[in-house]
């Protein structure tokens, strides 16, 4: 597999409890199912991906730091630490990577304060609404966006 197929997927605080917490706003789908399927989409890309999920931002922020070296690009859905952690975005920013936000719900149709994100400053591109699947979009743009960087 080339080196430069290789992403990083980080899951913020509280998407533990996916297929659980809010099913009408996030979906059916565990977490672990829909890692399943990321692997599966980033085997058809090509791609060897890392996978996590940590409720704390210092584990997020040490998983970037340790794997900055090993990744070409990094997938993340911040949850609610994308409004307000500027250690998040720094430690992203630091990589030099190319990064993809993801967001399940469409943030720009809930409440106010979910509109605003100090990741999207330094990401590529942001794709928000599309539930799970929009992990895959994330792997296709970080796909696109690396065939035109390498």
């Amino acid at each position: 597999m080339p080196e430069n197929k290789r992403a990083l997927v980080f899951h913020g605080p509280n998407l533990n409890l996916l297929g659980f917490r809010d099913v009408d706003m996030y979906g059916r789908l565990t977490l672990a199912e829909i890692d399943e399927n990321i692997q599966k989409h980033a085997q058809k890309l090509g791609f060897e991906v890392r996978i996590m999920q940590s409720n704390h931002e210092g584990h997020l922020i040490d998983a970037i730091h340790e794997h900055r070296t090993w990744a070409s690009g990094i997938i993340i859905n911040p949850g609610g630490l994308g409004h307000y952690s500027i250690a998040l975005r720094d430690a992203l920013s630091a990589t030099r990577l190319p990064v993809v936000e993801v967001h399940l719900s469409n943030v720009f149709a809930r409440e106010p304060f979910r509109r605003e994100s100090v990741i999207s400053e330094i990401a590529i591109g942001v794709i928000s609404g599309f539930g799970a699947i929009g992990y895959q979009l994330a792997l296709d743009a970080l796909d696109d966006a690396l065939s035109r960087l390498l």
